[in-house]
Order: C-alpha cells, then structure tokens, then sequence
C-alpha cells in the first residue's frame, strides 16, 4: 500500500484554494459593458471591455453598466390637465449612460431614478398642457418633457434622447362626448358643402337663364327636353302642364300640349301610355 503524506495533502488542497481565488478575479466584459472597480472599498475606476482582471479579495466589481440605449416604459394616473381634464398617458422614454463614473458616484441606482424622474416631469408637463394640445401635438410635449427629464439626470451621467407619448386615456364619458361633437362638427361641414354647391348651382342657373333669353328657341328645346325625361321615368304618368308653354321673348310663341304630345308618341314609342294633359293656367 502507497502511504499518503497529510502535508502532501493539505499543500495540494491550499494550491487549489490560491489558483481558484487568482482565476476568480479574471473576468470577460462585452463591447457594451462597463465594470466600475472598488478597491479596499474605494473607487479606482472602470473596467472593460474584453478580459479584464480585478484582484481578488482587495477589488471586487459590485455592478456592471452597459453603454447601449436602454428604453423604459412608464405611465402616469390620473393626471389633470390644464384645463382640469383627467387623463392617464402612457409614455416611452430611451436613455443611455454617457458618464458611468457619474452613475454609479452620484445616484444609487439610475435606472429607477431616471424613471421616477421621468412619471414625475410628464405629470407637470402635463398639468401646464390643455388637453386639445395633448392629443395633437404629441411630439412637442415628450420633447419638452424629455429637456426637463435630460437636465435632472444630467447629473447622474445619463442622457435622455427621447420620450414619446403613446396613448393617451381618458373617460368614457368623455369619450362619447367627443365623439358627439366629432359628428356635430361633420354635420356642419356637410352642410356648409351643401349650402356652397347650392350657391354655385344657382350661378350656373342665372347664366343658364341669361343664354336662354336671348335664344328663345333653345329655351323651348329645354322645356321639352325635360317633358321627355319625366316621360321616361315610368310607364302609365300623367303629366300635368299649362295649355301655353312658358316661351322666352316673343310671348306668341309657344307648344300646345296636344302638340307636345303627338311629339313624345312618335320620338318614345317605348314610354308606354304616358300621357299630358294640358290645363290654362
């Protein structure tokens, strides 16, 4: 039998202990990371990226940043604006870590100072907002509260590219309210139009009038053109029209319903049985 040394044993056991405690100080770090180093609990500075060696026991790495844009949802309940309108915004901000020897010496954790931050200035953006401008002008609110938010944390090494708003909440009574005056306002609209094409229609009909006076002959054409269309309309009507029809200038002039009729027989012998029936006015 092979006698075991116990010193033998013992030394290998405490090279194992020293080489495990020297690699433990070898760590890897992405492009993206930052490692901030304290050392006998004083800060030294950072560290990375690539192999990076902290020594064990007297340096140690509590924390470790990443450079990248990082995006953070948050929202505020129920919010006043100014003029006293409750809404609840849902809001988007993108920050990024500009100075880490800041972010991790001046503020705990910035992360969730950045956030609280942030609910706090679009509460007071929003309070100096009406609502009219909140739900139109999105951009120019999250930008004036993404300038207030870049100068809180400007202090903390962070930089605030962005906010944007994303939805905007409000009560359902409100929200019939506004659909109510959205259709009031189409009504309107409709009938502005209609009352515009009605003024151009009645133009077209001065000048159409003008043209006929001074060409009685088209004018009568006109008048027939239209028995004919109410004739093509349907079969067995009966059209009720004066014993003169109107004529323009020379008042001597003018068709006779027996006339008019004897003209449809032979130019709509499709229409049916209509008929007119002349009448003195």
């Amino acid at each position: 039998m092979v006698a075991i040394d116990v010193g033998e044993v013992i030394l290998i056991l405490v090279l194992v202990i020293i080489v495990a405690i020297i690699l433990s100080g070898i760590h890897i770090l992405k492009e993206w990371q930052r490692a901030p180093v304290l050392t006998l609990g004083r800060y030294t500075g950072l560290k990375g990226p690539g192999l990076v060696y902290v020594t064990p026991i007297i340096s140690k790495i509590t924390v470790v940043l990443s450079t990248r844009i990082q995006a953070v949802a948050f929202k505020t309940e129920s919010t006043f604006t100014q003029d006293n309108v409750p809404v609840n915004v849902d809001a988007v901000m993108y920050f990024q870590i500009i100075d880490p020897d800041k972010a991790i010496l001046n503020v705990e954790n910035y992360a969730a100072a950045t956030q609280l931050a942030a609910q706090t200035t679009l509460r007071e953006v929003l309070g100096k907002s009406s609502f009219d401008e909140i739900l139109s002008e999105r951009e120019k609110v999250g930008e004036a509260a993404r300038q207030i938010i870049d100068e809180k944390t400007e202090h903390w090494g962070v930089k605030v590219s962005s906010v944007e708003i994303r939805d905007v909440l409000v009560p359902q009574t409100l929200q019939d309210a506004m659909s109510r005056q959205a259709a009031a306002e189409r009504e309107r609209r409709s009938r502005v139009t209609l009352a515009l094409a009605e003024v151009e229609a009645a133009g077209k009909m001065v000048d159409a009038a003008k043209q006929y006076a001074n060409n009685p002959t088209a004018f009568q054409l006109r008048w027939m053109d239209i028995v004919y269309q109410i004739g093509l309309e349907g079969k067995g009507s009966l059209i009720m029209i004066p014993q003169n029809v109107p004529t323009v200038g020379d008042t001597s002039q003018f068709f006779t319903a027996t006339a008019l009729n004897n003209i449809l027989s032979k130019s709509t012998g499709n229409v049916g049985n209509s008929t007119i029936s002349g009448s003195k006015p």
